[in-house]
């Protein structure tokens, strides 16, 4: 399962009544546990993953994201351009802009992108995740710098599709 499938569970979740919810095959155990009451939840409360099964237990390392039932604290967002396409974290973690420390950033405001074009790695658990493009189109605001962490929904990149 990629982030990408995860994101969409996450969403279609966030719209119901359901609370918890556990998908298992033989390569991993995903369980997913939201919220009770307001179900405006930033992110999963308790993400679970496990190794490939080889017969031996393994030990299951936890993400956790809080889930806040006050409302955010609104920050004074910047005026945002309607044609331009949110990209968003998928996960809670380390952002970074290149593959290594001393490479050039995948992207940077004014670069054309492809949909599938990789945007930048958010690292979470020492996992390197991807993030990609979802649209064509051109960068127009990168808005983490490097090495900073990042919560789940927090807006990286601002795209103006082609």
């Amino acid at each position: 399962m990629q982030v990408k499938d995860i994101r969409r569970l996450l969403d279609v979740l966030k719209d119901t009544e359901v609370s918890e919810l556990t998908l298992e095959t033989g390569e991993y155990k995903l369980t997913v546990k939201l919220g009770a009451g307001n179900y405006q939840v930033a992110g999963p409360a308790q993400v679970v993953a496990t190794q490939p099964t080889s017969g031996t237990p393994t030990p299951q390392p936890q993400v956790a994201a809080q889930a806040s039932s006050q409302p955010p604290v609104a920050e004074a967002a910047p005026a945002r351009d309607e044609r331009l396409v949110d990209v968003t974290a998928p996960i809670v973690g380390t952002f970074y802009s290149a593959p290594s420390p001393d490479a050039p950033p995948y992207v940077r405001a004014g670069d054309s992108v492809k949909a599938g074009s990789v945007l930048c790695i958010i690292e979470a658990m020492k996992l390197m995740n991807e993030i990609e493009a979802d649209v064509a189109g051109v960068v127009r605001e990168v808005l983490v710098d490097n090495g900073q962490p990042v919560e789940y929904g927090q807006v990286l990149f601002r795209i103006e599709p082609d």
